[in-house]
């Protein structure tokens, strides 16, 4: 399927994680795509990525205030319509852009499509119910994301679920596993921040009968205070530092868990990739279409309670954690991928 047009894409930022869909996408795109993105401010962390096949204009981001109050004026928007001339327009959903209506009007006024991106809405609000209403058509991330627009009004019709992905369709069926092993292998793959609670993973490890490898793979600002509480704690964890790419294969493959006990996190898909069931905290709701019973455990962010249950809960059947884990590849394969991701937009789109 194709999209018979030029295409523009404004984002905030370009994140790394995001440019094998963006370049995917804009391979759907007949007349080509130009992705209008500028820069996050130092303190997000946001790893900037370089696209091959999609266009990349830089603009001038203009960080203002902050925390519930912060916007963003992106320099040269209209500048960038201009000399694109795009056919279509998709645009972040998100009234904090202070540039994003005049775009809308300059596509309005040339009779084009624009349509919002985005993770969802707070219910009962003025403001984003006037916002979201001059899109053309919403492309949601989740299911639940597409709900929160339809309970603002939008026209159901005309709301699409792009199921959040980072990661290509799995190109082969994981090796398999044994079903009768010794110890259970748990691993954790992230930014080593608070919010990703590993310290409550390394005390929920030491509270299992049957005590588990963990293999922790990243880095960050936690990670000299969490190897301190590790040689307190659980001393046999293992801290492997930051891997990308092919470097993280061999630690999915060696896995049976794969756990994120705390907010964020992008590498569950990659690990169902691999055949693993996962425990993930709840989160915006990507979560909720990713992790199901059949593949996992979704529990409450900040729950060490709810977190030591379920590991006891999915140690306690090696079998049916390998079933768990065949459910997450079929998941990933058929249901939830950048492909998928990309058909949905250019559905939307056409």
């Amino acid at each position: 399927m194709k999209f018979n047009g030029k295409l523009g894409l404004q984002q905030r930022v370009l994140p790394s994680y995001r440019v094998p869909f963006f370049d995917l996408l804009a391979s759907h795109c007949e007349g080509g795509m130009s992705l209008f993105a500028g820069q996050a401010r130092p303190a997000e962390m946001i790893a900037s990525g370089t696209t091959k096949i999609a266009k990349h204009v830089e603009t001038n981001n203009l960080h203002l205030l902050g925390g519930p109050l912060y916007f963003c004026y992106q320099h040269g928007f209209i500048n960038w319509l201009e000399e694109w001339d795009p056919d279509a327009l998709i645009m972040e959903a998100n009234p904090r852009y202070l540039a994003s209506p005049s775009a809308v009007s300059w596509m309005r006024k040339r009779g084009r499509r624009v349509l919002g991106w985005g993770l969802g809405a707070p219910k009962q609000s003025g403001l984003w119910k006037r916002f979201i209403h001059q899109f053309d058509g919403m492309i949601a991330y989740s299911q639940r994301g597409a709900e929160e627009y339809a309970a603002l009004g939008f026209p159901r019709e005309k709301i699409f679920v792009a199921y959040n992905s980072v990661s290509a369709r799995p190109e082969r069926v994981p090796d398999h596993r044994p079903q009768t092993i010794d110890r259970v292998t748990i691993l954790f793959v992230g930014r080593l921040q608070a919010r990703k609670r590993v310290d409550s993973l390394l005390r929920a490890c030491a509270e299992m009968e049957s005590k588990p490898h963990l293999l922790i793979v990243g880095d960050g600002p936690e990670r000299a205070a969490l190897e301190t509480l590790a040689k307190e704690t659980y001393p046999s964890a293992k801290f492997l530092g930051a891997k990308h790419g092919a470097e993280l294969k061999p630690y999915f493959q060696q896995a049976d868990l794969f756990i994120l006990p705390g907010t964020g996190g992008l590498a569950v898909q990659e690990a169902m990739s691999y055949g693993l069931p996962v425990i993930v905290a709840k989160g915006d709701g990507t979560q909720d279409d990713l992790v199901r019973e059949k593949n996992g455990w979704q529990i409450e962010p900040e729950n060490y309670g709810a977190l030591v249950s379920t590991m006891k809960d999915a140690l306690s059947d090696i079998a049916r954690l390998r079933e768990m884990g065949e459910e997450s590849f079929r998941i990933v394969s058929e249901e939830i991928n950048i492909e998928k991701m990309a058909e949905t937009f250019v559905k939307a789109l056409n």
